[in-house]
């Protein structure tokens, strides 16, 4: 098949207005022809993963959105708070592509070797734009998947999988010994658990409910603390000697979390101390942030020594640190695990235009356990007869 058969595709945009209003649209954009390191891809499989809602939905609230229009023709529309929009300045009035990841078949294809050799393929990539009918990148971004992987199954082996793995990898190469994990119970919890219960690594799950504590004891998670317990700085100390972690990635951000596994490293390491210092214990440790579901102020209360950092921490900026040998060898164990350690298992599966209902936009959208989406571009939208794909406005790359 050639692009000249294709012709057009649906994309969805994000477009904040100078106005402060945010608007999500399905647009028609014409295919273009494949460079000669290119590849075009028919999307049958992307995911909605957290990273993805911060650009879908800018500073507004998924839960104020209402739409207008049917099918194709579906836009969706939100406030954003004035006192939010010094944030998103940049970003006024140009049409953004959005999604991290996805995965389909290689319809269209450039002339150099290893784009030809594509052609037909099922195949992953991942670098944005993922939230339309037809995906354009070059042929080096592409992992072709297993024989009798699906375009669903193959859609999320990037970010959560090898985050998961980089997590493991910086424990190794900075010579700590085991981990802590926060909002432990998400997808990527779940398989950060997978790999260290099948490497014999210590692992201190934190999770905000007693459902989510019993979610990962009842998949063999050894330690497992509820931060919602009134034992909860006790539970995580013991774990925390346990184990004798003392790294820690934390997807909250916000608040006094880094601050209490801070203290529990040290509290933890004070116990078979020999002496007293008055500057702590010797042993660095470190909390990496990632995540930031909860936006405020991120609050250290400075009672665990002086050995000890608070960094930010971001999948691709590792990756370009380790460099393409490392990030292979990853990437392999993720493609030899997909249907075991690395799967992903998604609530519901749901067309572009169903991507902008309201309904399912408030579902999405929330921080919960076990509430991923999937988007197939490919799936019909059930589109009324007088509903009319949006002119494509300026695209952001």
């Amino acid at each position: 098949m050639s692009t000249s058969e294709i012709r057009t595709g649906l994309q969805l945009r994000s477009l904040v207005k100078g106005s402060g209003e945010l608007e999500l649209s399905l647009v028609n954009a014409a295919v273009p022809e494949p460079l000669a390191d290119e590849v075009i891809i028919r999307v049958e499989a992307t995911p909605i993963n957290p990273s993805d809602l911060g650009l879908l939905f800018a500073a507004a609230d998924p839960n104020t959105a209402t739409a207008s229009g049917k099918g194709a023709g579906t836009v969706l529309t939100a406030r954003i708070p004035e006192e939010a929009t010094w944030g998103i300045k940049a970003r006024l009035d140009q049409s953004m592509l959005v999604g991290n990841e996805g995965a389909g078949i290689v319809v269209a294809a450039g002339s150099a070797a290893p784009a030809a050799a594509l052609l037909g393929k099922t195949v992953a990539t991942f670098g944005g734009g993922m939230y339309v009918q037809y995906h354009a990148t070059q042929a080096s971004r592409c992992v072709v998947l297993p024989p009798g992987t699906s375009p669903a199954e193959g859609a999320a082996i990037f970010i959560n999988p090898m985050t998961a793995l980089s997590m493991v990898d910086v424990m190794r190469r900075e010579g700590h010994t085991a981990l802590v994990h926060t909002a432990a119970a998400s997808s990527l919890g779940q398989m950060l658990n997978r790999i260290c219960l099948a490497d014999n690594i210590g692992l201190v799950n934190i999770v905000r409910s007693r459902a989510q504590l019993e979610l990962l004891r009842g998949m063999g998670a050894a330690h497992v603390c509820d931060s919602s317990a009134t034992t909860f700085q006790q539970d995580l100390t013991e774990a925390l000697q346990s184990t004798g972690a003392t790294l820690a990635f934390d997807a909250i951000g916000g608040g006094t979390l880094a601050s209490q596994i801070l203290t529990g490293m040290e509290s933890a390491i004070n116990r078979s101390a020999k002496g007293y210092s008055r500057y702590g214990s010797a042993t660095h440790k470190q909390v990496y942030l990632y995540g930031t579901l909860d936006t405020g102020p991120t609050v250290l209360k400075r009672n665990f020594g002086l050995a000890f950092g608070v960094g930010g921490w971001l999948l691709t900026q590792y990756l370009a640190k380790i460099g393409p040998a490392a990030t292979a060898a990853l990437q392999a164990r993720v493609l030899a695990e997909l249907k075991t350690t690395f799967a992903c298992r998604y609530t519901r599966e749901i067309s572009l235009a169903e991507a902008l209902q309201p309904e399912l936009v408030a579902l999405y959208s929330r921080r919960s356990t076990g509430g991923k989406y999937l988007i197939n571009p490919a799936r019909p939208m059930d589109a009324s007869p007088d509903a009319t794909v949006r002119p494509e406005p300026p695209l952001l790359s």
